[in-house]
């Protein structure tokens, strides 16, 4: 027996919950983006109004503003949209306990235990969605089908607040004509390729011997050749199962470009401060740094290296981030974006090898001190004690070293 997979996905979601809100703007073209002083000026969600206008997610402001010069745009309250969110998924938890979040804005839900009580698939959907329309004032598109995969075609398929079920009857029928780009996990880089072998819908992908696709992607040309034919296994994970911390980071585009070694430095500093002060609160030590460097032509590259010794010290990260930094960059152009993680984490409280040299101690004593800091800034606020680093250079904005709010991670990152 197939099962029966809903994909959940909330229409236009900071847009409308912002129209929600503010009445007045709703029948106006409207967009969440962030803030173009701050150069994170991309658009992050329209309403339909703009999105007749051509206003697409994730371009520049100035190039929303040429399709439709009367745009008006709202700026993102993140706090907002999570509790909605939040509310979104305890309509779901009323139908089953297999909810995954894919976004704060996107679940997949395994319903197939659920359909004696409350019928089938679409009746489930559509439920879900007068609900979310008559509880939280927004509506959703739901997809039905018998894997992940395919759900999420389907919600992507019709909207807004429309169900759309796939099934093993109008399988080929639905979706072999869908253009491949719309198949989950086929971006754009994958798209040249596959286009450049004459394959532009799911259908061909599809009809593509599995070898030649391995050939050209890898082993991730198999497992597109499996979706495209409408095979996937992977389960919904059940609601309040959290994945495995593997790594920890933050990246930051600043306000400015870096232009020497001495910029970089500062804010590697402040991502290490960070990075170190979430390894300690979520009880890790990493083994491993890792950085990401973005120049303002937007090429960008990773390095990583390992340290001599786990550690949760904002000192040691920084320094081996500056190590990579130095050792693979020789400003070919200004940097726009920078990012550092801890990876290979390991518990707190594994023993770590110690070593005979005299600096042991010292090394102690500062992880005591670093503890001592996160308590200060627990009761008195991020920017009770902060590094004298982090006050030499305004100019690049004032950004708190511990708040994962406003370092934003960027996507490489997740």
């Amino acid at each position: 027996m197939d099962r029966v997979i809903l994909h959940c996905d909330l229409n236009n979601f900071y847009a409308s919950v912002e129209c929600l809100h503010q009445p007045e703007i709703r029948e106006r073209p409207v967009a969440v983006a962030g803030r173009a002083e701050l150069r994170h000026g991309i658009i992050l969600a329209k309403n339909y109004p703009a999105k007749s206008c051509g206003v697409k997610t994730g371009e520049a402001i100035w190039q929303a503003k040429q399709k439709c010069p009367e745009l008006l745009l709202v700026p993102p309250n993140f706090s907002l949209y999570l509790r909605f969110a939040r509310l979104a998924r305890e309509i779901y938890a009323d139908y089953t306990d297999q909810v995954e979040s894919f976004g704060i804005d996107e679940c997949w839900l395994d319903v197939t235990k659920s359909i004696h009580l409350f019928g089938d698939g679409k009746a489930i959907a559509d439920t879900i969605r007068e609900r979310i329309k008559a509880e939280l004032g927004i509506t959703a598109s739901v997809g039905v089908s018998f894997n992940k995969i395919t759900a999420k075609l389907g919600s992507d398929l019709r909207k807004p607040d429309a169900t759309t079920v796939i099934d093993r009857s109008n399988y080929q029928a639905i979706v072999y004509p869908v253009p491949v780009q719309e198949l989950l996990y086929v971006g754009p880089a994958t798209y040249r390729k596959l286009r450049r072998i004459a394959i532009t819908t799911i259908g061909d992908l599809a009809g593509c011997h599995p070898e030649t696709l391995r050939a050209l992607l890898g082993k991730w040309g198999l497992v597109l050749s499996a979706f495209a034919r409408g095979e996937d296994a992977s389960p919904v994970t059940p609601l309040g199962m959290e994945s495995v911390i593997k790594s920890i980071g933050n990246s930051i585009t600043t306000a400015r470009d870096l232009v020497n070694t001495e910029d970089v430095k500062l804010i590697l500093y402040i991502l290490a401060e960070s990075v170190a002060t979430r390894l300690r609160r979520h009880g890790f030590r990493c083994r491993t740094v890792q950085i990401y460097v973005r120049d303002n032509q937007l090429n960008a590259f990773e390095r990583q290296s390992r340290l001599p010794f786990s550690s949760c010290q904002a000192a040691e990260i920084a320094a081996q981030a500056l190590e990579l930094f130095t050792g693979n960059w020789s400003w070919p152009q200004p940097i726009r974006s920078l990012g550092v993680r801890g990876c290979e984490l390991v518990a707190a409280d594994q023993g770590i090898q110690l070593s005979f040299l005299a600096d042991e101690e010292r090394r102690m004593r500062q992880e005591r001190l670093e503890h001592t800091v996160d308590r200060i800034r627990e009761r008195f606020g991020p920017y009770a004690v902060q590094r004298g680093i982090s006050l030499s250079d305004r100019r690049l904005g004032r950004i708190n070293p511990v708040d994962e709010h406003v370092i934003h991670p960027l996507p490489y990152f997740k």
